[in-house]
């Protein structure tokens, strides 16, 4: 098990173009693929997506174009 670093911060973005419940998991997999992301999780009814990483390494800007790369489009929320 990986011990989470002091480097690592949570970030939520609110996504756009959920249709289906198996979006979820084609995005989660994009995500999770980046370098220095700890952790996903894709919330489909609130369409929120709160990502655990390293923002020294996987940026906010890497992991909205993880999510455009699965075919939805992701901003920052501030909540």
């Amino acid at each position: 098990m990986t011990a989470t670093s002091p480097t690592t911060i949570t970030t939520a973005l609110r996504a756009e173009g959920f249709s289906c419940p198996s979006c979820v998991a084609k995005i989660e997999k994009q995500v999770g693929r980046l370098k220095g992301v700890e952790s996903v999780k894709v919330h489909f009814a609130t369409a929120r997506i709160v990502v655990v990483h390293d923002p020294a390494v996987a940026s906010t800007d890497d992991l909205v174009a993880a999510v455009a790369k699965a075919g939805y489009t992701a901003r920052p929320a501030a909540f």
